[in-house]
């Protein structure tokens, strides 16, 4: 089996993706045995998985999902989507953990990319309501993540390209997610955005590739206003504040909680972006740049 040339140059980020890259086509052979399964397509992928088109032994259309085994992430992607059972999300086949293999039902690839980004939003937001329940033990806390992240966010000079007043109000806003119950209790998804979402077969639309922790599911609408980002070129104020409030509306969020959290993710995305510079001892280039100041955009909008 031949693996994606896109997939493959992941070697670049580090011995531990080498060696799950060298597995990868044994590791798929022997599910594929395994699981009576017959290939149906050329193969896919995701950043930190290879995704195979195929057909049960009864002849089903399926996906074989194989994430890579360093991807803290998506670790209980399993998990969660046998305990949303097929509502609201697609629906799981079968699963070996150890190996980190998925058995999907194979969905149809329109995805929300091409839907008016409002009604996109309004999509997400009903979604919402079908997979937002009670968290399961095995999932890691929102809060374990942010208070590492708020932790190296302190650490940022003073001098980056991030208004200093945007940098203390996400880290005080942090720390008071950090210690409140509120912040967690439910299975989120963690990364919901337009193409995560396909459409089904008896469902219009369904959830993937879920990063599911133990949070708040005021955490989730923020990727719906960085993603599509073209789209809102003229009045990114007015775009950004329309798009908040169909998903706040359509899930019933409040919007208090929702804004904060959006300020929290988007000044911890523009710190990320410092952090890679200052790894490879250089200034933030220009796409960096870019993105630096789409965050600030986003964290004014849902604020001004």
């Amino acid at each position: 089996m031949k693996i994606p040339a896109d997939l493959d140059s992941r070697r670049s980020l580090g011995p531990a993706w080498g060696a799950w890259l060298d597995r990868l086509p044994r590791l798929a052979e022997d599910l594929l045995e395994e699981w009576q399964l017959s290939l149906d397509g050329s193969a896919m992928h995701g950043f930190v998985s290879l995704v195979l088109p195929v057909r049960t032994v009864a002849g089903r259309p399926a996906a074989l999902k194989i994430t890579f085994d360093g991807d803290d992430e998506s670790e209980h992607e399993g998990l969660a989507l046998q305990r949303w059972g097929g509502s609201g999300a697609v629906r799981l086949l079968c699963a070996d953990p150890h190996r980190r293999a998925l058995l999907l039902e194979r969905l149809h690839p329109e995805d929300l990319t091409e839907v008016w980004d409002v009604e996109a939003c309004e999509v997400v937001g009903g979604l919402y309501g079908r997979i937002h329940v009670p968290a399961l033990p095995q999932l890691r806390t929102i809060t374990s993540y942010v208070e590492r992240w708020t932790g190296a966010l302190q650490q940022m000079p003073r001098n980056a390209p991030i208004p200093r007043r945007l940098v203390e109000q996400a880290t005080a806003l942090a720390r008071d997610f950090i210690a409140d119950d509120a912040s967690t209790g439910t299975l989120i998804h963690g990364d919901l955005h337009y193409e995560n979402v396909l459409a089904g077969h008896e469902e219009r639309w369904l959830v993937i590739d879920p990063k599911p922790m133990n949070g708040d599911p005021h955490y989730e609408p923020a990727p719906l206003l960085w993603n599509r980002w073209d789209e809102l070129a003229g009045d990114i104020r007015a775009g950004v504040r329309r798009r908040f409030h169909a998903v706040l509306d359509s899930a019933g969020l409040e919007e208090d909680r929702a804004r904060d959290w959006v300020v929290v993710r988007m000044v911890l995305n523009a710190h990320w972006s410092i952090e890679d510079a200052e790894r490879d001892s250089r200034a933030p280039d220009a796409d960096e740049l870019q993105w630096i100041t789409r965050c600030i955009a986003i964290a004014k909008a849902v604020q001004d």
